[in-house]
């Protein structure tokens, strides 16, 4: 008997001797990634304030639309932050839900929100660049922009659906 005791006792302190295996770390979500929403919503102000200024689309953008929109207004602009930071982050998986003031066809699309500012494939191109040198500015890492710009251009069909050719 003493001799099982000793074994076990043996076996027990080799167990503890050996490097615990942690499991696996599950990937954080886009959302965790991004530094949540006080860092989305950074984000969101500075590039919706870059958008009233850039030539192409903003206040003195050739689309009468969007020039409208970014010089008569301005007004709407912090309730556009919030609904752009609530998109963004339940997009990028976060626990913030986005509820459109005029609903796509899906629960996150933009059609209808767009559909008026009359918006060419070039110009929302024109937006992606912009939204890409935002990110930039915050120093995002290329994978997390890379997500962040796949996510933004998977909409372009129902921003651009306005836009008439010409």
């Amino acid at each position: 008997m003493k001799k099982f005791l000793i074994a076990i006792v043996s076996l027990f302190m080799v167990a503890l001797a050996l490097p615990l295996q942690a499991a696996p770390e599950t990937e954080k979500s886009l959302y965790e990634r991004l530094g949540g929403v006080f860092a989305i919503a950074a984000v969101v102000d500075h590039f919706s304030n870059a958008i009233v200024k850039n030539p192409i689309v903003g206040e003195t953008s050739k689309n009468p639309a969007l020039r409208e929109w970014h010089t008569k207004n301005l007004g709407r602009l912090p309730g556009l932050k919030f609904m752009r930071t609530l998109w963004v982050c339940e997009v990028s998986g976060g626990p913030f839900k986005f509820s459109a003031t005029k609903p796509g066809k899906t629960h996150l699309g933009l059609e209808e929100a767009h559909r008026d500012l009359k918006i060419s494939p070039e110009e929302f191109d024109e937006v992606a660049a912009e939204l890409g040198r935002t990110l930039d500015f915050f120093k995002v890492p290329a994978h997390e922009k890379g997500e962040v710009l796949a996510a933004f251009a998977a909409h372009k069909k129902q921003v651009t659906a306005g836009h008439k050719m010409k």
